[in-house]
């Protein structure tokens, strides 16, 4: 499994000259096994994982959305494989609490006056699949996906990838309540190869943003021991964290947890 990462931020973009070490595009990681590509939400930072595949031979991808709030949407019109005749891709997210389907809330982001083009200009052969938040199901043969809710407004959907006896758990955009275990994200971490965190605070920060669906880096090492992650990364940062804020973070969370990084656009973990 080989999987990088080309968005790391959360809430809203974020570039320019203090966010440079780490970038400043929204969530989104690739996770490419067994011949097939998959990508773990359409934030800002899948426009230039768009811009690499086109210099790659066509292939099947499937796109897993954790929710739909814009920083993990915003991408999508952007992404070039999407209009390019020959690619195979589905979208996929869990039926949260929307009212609507996948499909409906994409075309109704890509309509006028919020976008010009509409979701029936792609030209790739693409299927849009709901399922039920909870549900396992097999993108390709070999390849295991498992979901759970994750605590956060509106629903989110965190996701575990496993293919020749690695895995990889996607657990962003989840709200911890002090004192206790959710069940659900130590499923989807449990004995994880790599573990991606929802780090956007720390506990110094997290009362003064409490009940917006985020936890924090001190929850992320402590949910990585009693899971037993291989390599923890600490993601969606908080746009308001530049690289000196991420580099104390990433150092106290080393020392913390040895082995623990800090998600930074472009890198790349070989599994």
């Amino acid at each position: 499994m080989v999987v990088k990462v080309w968005g790391a931020r959360g809430s809203v973009p974020c570039p320019g000259p203090r966010t440079v070490k780490y970038g400043g595009n929204t969530s989104c990681v690739e996770v490419r096994c067994a011949g097939h590509r998959i990508v773990l939400d359409g934030g800002t930072g899948i426009r230039e994982l768009g811009h690499a595949m086109a210099a790659e031979p066509l292939g099947p991808v499937d796109v897993l959305l954790t929710h739909f709030h814009l920083d993990h949407i915003a991408g999508l019109p952007f992404w070039a494989p999407a209009y390019t005749p020959g690619n195979s891709i589905v979208f996929r997210a869990a039926r949260l609490q929307q009212t609507f389907g996948l499909r409906e809330i994409l075309h109704k982001m890509m309509s006028p006056p919020l976008f010009p083009i509409p979701l029936d200009e792609f030209r790739a052969d693409v299927r849009f699949e709901d399922f039920s938040c909870g549900a396992e199901f097999e993108p390709a043969p070999g390849v295991r996906v498992m979901t759970r809710p994750l605590n956060h407004p509106g629903g989110a959907c965190g996701y575990r990838i496993s293919h020749a006896g690695r895995s990889v758990a996607y657990v962003t955009d989840t709200e911890h309540v002090p004192g206790t275990d959710d069940s659900n994200v130590i499923d989807l971490m449990r004995g994880a190869d790599l573990a991606f965190y929802d780090s956007t605070y720390s506990e110094a920060e997290l009362p003064a943003h409490a009940g917006w669906g985020h936890s924090t880096w001190e929850e992320a090492v402590r949910l990585a021991g009693i899971a037993g992650v291989e390599t923890l990364v600490l993601f969606h940062h908080d746009p308001r964290h530049d690289d000196a804020d991420l580099d104390r973070i990433g150092d106290q969370a080393a020392q913390a947890r040895p082995g623990t990084v800090v998600a930074r656009e472009g890198e790349e973990f070989r599994l």
